[in-house]
């Protein structure tokens, strides 16, 4: 912290009242990165649209929460039917998203504050699920497969990390790897980067926190590794992705899947990703 600058806390009290607390820098650097891709995007509608459904709120209690007298008008926005939003509309929007996760707790908030907050960087990308997700359709969305025989079946995930195994090997403490985890252990622990297999299986093994599933990404994992997963009693997916961008886009895609899901929409399954 720079000298001379104080660090507020925003209390909070989260839906089974508990207190939660959230940084005002890291909301300010939220509202940032979200006005400003509405600003840049060349389909701002849709970009309003993506990240309302991130938030998990409808156009209803947005619209409620910006204090309009319809919710048409976030709707003519999304479909594209007005013209783009102006600065002082985007402000009100992405007051309107921050304030309303905050009255749930600040989850989306927290979650964030999670992806910039390591040392190390080596968490690439993590989420929640909001609705639980069957491996099949994680397979299918990241062109995985199943390996080994693990005495444990496991059929669905809460959630998936994507960390960079190399520089968790290398750096991470036991309470940072914690944060691998977000709010829930029963999620995909996404390995990219591997270099030994076995060594990023044994992260696994010494820690008493354990992940639903193991993934390994353009890197089959050796027989040690395989064999340390069955002895927890892990799963372990070799995930065939080209790249780990197209590997982080199928996964946020089958989240948003997810999310459209739990709005009540109907869905396909995911597709699984090509070159």
């Amino acid at each position: 912290m720079e000298s001379g600058k104080v660090l507020y806390i925003i209390p909070c009290v989260d839906a089974r009242g508990s207190c939660v607390s959230v940084s005002p820098s890291i909301r300010e650097v939220l509202a940032r990165r979200i006005a400003g891709e509405i600003i840049f995007s060349s389909r701002p509608g849709s970009t309003m649209k993506k990240w309302r459904e991130l938030f998990a709120v409808s156009q209803m209690g947005l619209s409620e929460k910006m204090l309009l007298s319809s919710s048409t008008v976030i709707s003519d926005y999304e479909s594209g039917r007005r013209k783009s939003p102006g600065a002082k509309f985007i402000r009100r929007f992405v007051w309107a998203l921050l304030t309303i996760d905050e009255e749930k707790g600040s989850r989306f908030i927290r979650e964030f504050a999670k992806l910039t907050s390591s040392p190390t960087m080596a968490i690439v990308d993590l989420r929640e699920f909001p609705i639980p997700v069957r491996v099949e359709y994680l397979c299918r969305a990241i062109n995985g497969e199943v390996l080994g025989e693990p005495e444990k079946s496991v059929r669905e995930v809460n959630g998936y990390t994507v960390v960079d195994a190399r520089k968790a090997v290398e750096a991470l403490s036991g309470l940072e790897y914690a944060q691998l985890f977000g709010a829930t252990t029963e999620r995909a622990l996404v390995f990219t980067n591997v270099e030994n297999p076995a060594l990023a299986m044994m992260i696994v093994r010494v820690s008493h926190l354990k992940p639903r599933v193991v993934v390994f990404h353009r890197v089959k994992p050796d027989e040690d590794a395989i064999k340390l997963a069955q002895y927890e009693q892990i799963p372990i997916i070799y995930s065939a992705a080209p790249s780990v961008e197209l590997l982080v886009k199928s996964l946020r895609k089958l989240y948003r899947i997810a999310l459209r899901i739990k709005l009540g929409r109907r869905v396909k399954p995911p597709p699984k990703i090509s070159a």
